[in-house]
């Protein structure tokens, strides 16, 4: 049998305001009657209606959350510390799959704001102007995970991408590398496009060695068919370079698998290092040298940073630049000074 509220308050001989009040942890009883409630609840084992303390509360404890790619395993990592926060805080995640170039973008935001969620996290997607308005017309928190607005106030969890492919680079080259090339992703993102392909650079230029723009290849994304395609037509334009930097694990992946196509041996012949440290970049052959995101804590302190703004009311929180870190596996060899 399910028990309701008025049930609990019968057996417990109070009223139903009463049983709403502990429900809620609110205040106006006595301790004695608490434990009576608490006490009648166990015995009916009365299961409260998550819509019925959603119109008491005027929450809905539930947060949503958009990935451009859910099924990736780039998101999987960010959602795994977002529902890790959001457990421990007693919320639940609404999962949104915008797809590629955020075609449903505006449909799930609608769908989010008719299920009254407390709070929403963006994933590595530009907030456009019509993505705002639609926001700030909600009236609740939003963080914004891998991705920021210069545009719009809206706080952030990612890493310094510059400061990644900086690394990156700088670490082909401390390994001996000269003639370096890149896989980039699309240059007319600004957030992790075109800063990556900025650290490239910045890096060859520190060291001293040319930048040449027949060594980087532009790609529309950071997926693997954009490393499996890009990857010869580098090597047509370039075919002296010893080492790449590519600005994913995807990106990576593919470039390996078309160097086998080709007969190029990794990293006997060619070094590739790659970015995010996904899960399968340790299962390559041979297993990915690359740049680590730390994807699933950035998804726990997103989601952390959105409940502590649902807690004061909105009040926007600081920023978060996560830190990166090269993890050394078999893709690149080092090169001996003649």
């Amino acid at each position: 049998m399910n028990y309701t509220i008025k049930d609990v308050a019968k057996h417990a001989n109070v009223s139903i305001a009463t049983v709403s009040r502990v429900l809620n942890g609110q205040s106006g009883y006595s301790k004695a009657t608490e434990e009576k409630v608490l006490h009648a609840i166990k015995e009916l084992e009365y299961q409260p209606n998550a819509i019925a303390r959603g119109l008491i509360s005027k929450k809905s404890n539930t947060v949503g959350i958009l990935f451009p790619e859910v099924s990736s395993q780039f998101s999987s990592k960010i959602l795994r510390g977002v529902e890790e926060a959001a457990h421990h805080l007693g919320s639940s995640v609404i999962v949104c799959n915008t797809a590629s170039h955020g075609q449903r973008t505006m449909k799930y935001l609608q769908l989010l704001s008719e299920k009254r969620v407390d709070g929403i996290l963006f994933v590595s997607e530009r907030i456009t102007e019509e993505y705002y308005k639609t926001i700030d017309s909600m009236k609740i928190p939003v963080v914004l995970i891998s991705t920021e607005s210069y545009q719009y106030p809206l706080p952030f969890v990612k890493v310094d991408d510059k400061h990644a492919a900086f690394t990156a680079t700088d670490y082909l080259v401390n390994m001996g590398h000269s003639k370096i090339g890149m896989l980039s992703g699309n240059k007319d993102d600004l957030i992790a496009g075109q800063p990556r392909i900025d650290g490239f650079k910045q890096a060859l230029a520190q060291s001293g060695l040319p930048i040449n723009e027949k060594r980087i290849i532009h790609s529309q994304g950071f997926s693997f068919k954009d490393g499996f395609t890009g990857l010869p037509k580098l090597l047509e334009q370039s075919p002296d370079l010893t080492a790449i930097f590519a600005a994913s694990d995807a990106l990576a992946l593919g470039a390996i698998s078309a160097a086998y196509k080709l007969g190029v041996k990794i990293p006997d012949q060619l070094s590739i290092i790659g970015y995010d440290n996904l899960p399968i970049a340790e299962m390559a052959i041979p297993p990915l040298t690359t740049v680590a995101q730390p994807l699933e804590e950035m998804g726990m302190v997103a989601a952390e940073m959105l409940f502590s703004m649902m807690d004061q009311g909105g009040k926007r929180v600081e920023s978060r630049i996560m830190p990166h870190s090269v993890i050394e596996r078999e893709s690149v060899t080092k090169i001996k000074p003649m």
